[in-house]
């Protein structure tokens, strides 16, 4: 079966990185699934892309919810071959000043969210042997950062699960792989003042930052036959701030 005819699933798809995603796949004909918890925006991108795609209620951090959702994506698609785990949020305190309630949201929805999506989606995918699994960490989650001990270890976590799930569903030919985004042009990385964004510019050697549609395009090749033999990788795409 080529990629054109598959069928995604992206969780946090109605904006930012998720929808620059969900554009790219709607190019190559892939059919997709919109999940998210901004009905407005969401419904907004479906209608912009046309019978490709449909806008789905999604709270990530809803376990019933979830598996209710990805029920109905089966039941209206016939199946789902990629699931990219883009739902994401981040609430920023030093670590002193961090509440328990603040440290729960960001891991329940980064890390939880992804846990949860993940399982609901693997039950159809090991039926049918086969799934292109792509979760969206972040160099965070791998360099750290101040003020960001929440959102590092959720994404240090979506990095561990990603190597867990590839080693239990290898069997049955589902891949599961990461992408690190860097700084990359959001609606969030837009409200950095500018004087801290261009403190950021001088740690990446390619002197730019990111667009949404650079990720999307390492998402749709992850998601395709060409990175068949890829996985359990987490592949950083940050111009270059990160190298290890």
């Amino acid at each position: 079966m080529a990629v054109e005819t598959r069928i995604a699933l992206i969780t946090g798809g109605a904006a930012g990185i998720g929808a620059a995603i969900a554009r790219r796949f709607a190019r190559q004909e892939i059919r997709v699934a919109v999940g998210d918890v901004d009905r407005e925006q969401g419904e907004k991108l479906a209608a912009e892309l046309g019978g490709i795609s449909r806008f789905y209620d999604l709270d990530v951090g809803d376990e019933e919810a979830v598996i209710r959702t990805v029920d109905r994506i089966v039941e209206d698609n016939g199946r789902i071959d990629i699931l990219v785990n883009n739902a994401g949020i981040t609430n920023d305190k030093l670590l002193i000043r961090m509440s328990k309630a603040d440290w729960d949201r960001v891991l329940e929805v980064n890390l939880t969210g992804a846990f949860l999506v993940t399982r609901a989606v693997v039950r159809h995918m090991m039926k049918q042997r086969y799934g292109r699994i792509v979760n969206v960490a972040s160099i965070i989650g791998i360099i750290g950062n101040i003020g960001q001990a929440n959102y590092a270890a959720s994404k240090a976590g979506i990095i561990a699960l990603t190597k867990s799930c590839a080693k239990e569903l290898a069997s049955r030919n589902i891949n599961v792989n990461a992408v690190a985004p860097g700084f990359i042009r959001t609606r969030m990385t837009d409200a950095i003042p500018d004087d801290i964004r261009q403190n950021y510019l001088k740690f990446i050697p390619l002197n730019r930052f990111g667009e949404p549609k650079d990720v999307a395009e390492l998402v749709l090749f992850l998601a395709s036959e060409q990175a068949s033999y890829i996985t359990g990788q987490t592949i950083c795409i940050d111009g270059g701030m990160v190298m290890h």
